[in-house]
């Protein structure tokens, strides 16, 4: 849990650390912001797209070089981007960044499902949400503070060194041993099986967009928040704490009820929160005349609203989706990643062209509204499961 939970810390904070110079970034590099938003999109895109690759390789493998090559990469392209000072060059290392994060990451989950499953996974992969929590708050916070006292090529050497921590520890780690080589054929086979369940492919796409959701509203909040309300780095920044505090009470939220509630009911609240929250952004920014004190209290309280339900319904999405997949958790894990990567992926590049406020709160609760529709369809089969022993 330890190792997970590092892991989770780093892929997170490779964004969140980055997020309060990112307009910084768009001046040294004479960007538009769309072209320095594109630095967080490519980061998403790239860790979704070999993440089922990344499940193959760790049952093929055994999880611990797949991990290792993940974190390698990881490593390098952290200390590259730190020296980089060519835009095109900057968006290429953080793809790689990506790439090396969303290994790392879904191995993180893959080793938390080997040994637990059904509600008991759900409580693990909360406590995963609290390294999700300490990098999101955390992290946001320390890259404010770097943007006020440093510069923000000191947030990717602190990511470097967390990787090399990461790698340190791998080796004190017990780890599943390779399984029997599985053909490329076979491999689609088994993920296509899974693909057509219900129980797997509705929870899975809820997480997704529920992650979209929260995805879409970091890569504009830079700019709103200081470029729309004037707050300075360092203050944008200390935003994340609270932020963190959200998803922290929605996490313990999950960590308390869901052996009584079931993974079901916690996903549909979490869902039903987020959207809600996205319906009263559009009402935000649709009143005409509203004072930016004002506005600047409900935006960030909504985004907390918004982070609170994303912590309840991701890990109960995840973890209903996964426990479908009996004998097959390597690649169940691997492909609900995937999934839900990619949806991020895809509405980050998306929300960077919605330079209008009521635009990308339109998708943001659109995206709500998804996640809700799915779980209402899943929750009938995803009924609350016994909770595994652990070692299961």
């Amino acid at each position: 849990m330890t190792l997970s939970c590092l892991l989770v810390f780093m892929a997170q904070m490779a964004t969140t650390i980055y997020l309060p110079s990112l307009p910084v970034v768009a001046d040294d590099f004479g960007m538009s912001r769309s072209y320095a938003a594109l630095s967080i999109s490519v980061f998403v895109i790239g860790a979704a797209a070999p993440v089922v690759l990344w499940g193959v390789a760790a049952d093929r493998y055994g999880r611990r070089g797949p991990l290792l090559a993940s974190l390698a990469l990881f490593v390098l392209t952290s200390a590259a981007i730190a020296l980089t000072r060519s835009p095109e060059a900057l968006l290429v290392l953080r793809a790689l960044q990506g790439i090396g994060a969303g290994g790392a990451a879904i191995i993180a989950r893959i080793l938390v499902r080997d040994r637990w499953s059904g509600d008991e996974l759900a409580k693990r992969l909360s406590v995963l949400s609290i390294a999700f929590i300490t990098a999101m708050g955390g992290g946001q916070f320390l890259g404010g503070l770097i943007g006020r006292y440093s510069h923000w090529e000191t947030g990717f050497a602190v990511l470097a060194t967390v990787g090399a921590v990461a790698v340190l520890l791998t080796f004190t780690v017990p780890f599943e041993s390779s399984r029997a080589v599985q053909r490329p054929s076979e491999v689609l086979r088994i993920c296509l099986e899974i693909s057509r369940q219900r129980a797997f492919l509705l929870p899975a796409l809820a997480g997704g967009a529920g992650f979209a959701t929260i995805v879409v509203l970091q890569e504009v909040s830079p700019f709103v928040f200081q470029q729309h309300f004037g707050l300075a780095t360092d203050q944008y920044g200390s935003l994340g704490l609270l932020l963190g505090a959200a998803y922290f009470g929605g996490a313990m939220t999950v960590n308390r009820l869901v052996s009584r509630t079931g993974s079901g009911r916690l996903m549909t609240a979490g869902s039903v929160v987020m959207t809600a929250a996205g319906v009263l952004m559009i009402v935000l920014w649709s009143v005409p005349g509203l004072p930016d004190g004002g506005a600047l209290v409900a935006f960030v309280a909504l985004y907390c609203v918004t982070t609170f339900g994303q912590s309840v319904l991701f890990p109960n999405s995840m973890a209903t989706a996964v426990s479908s997949g009996q004998g097959h958790g390597a690649y169940a894990v691997s492909l609900c990643g995937f999934l839900q990567q990619s949806m991020a992926g895809v509405a980050a590049a998306s929300a960077a062209l919605l330079h209008a406020d009521l635009a990308w709160a339109t998708v943001a609760a659109a995206l709500g509204a998804a996640a809700w529709l799915m779980t209402r369809i899943a929750v009938p089969s995803a009924a609350p499961t016994a909770v595994a022993t652990e070692g299961k």
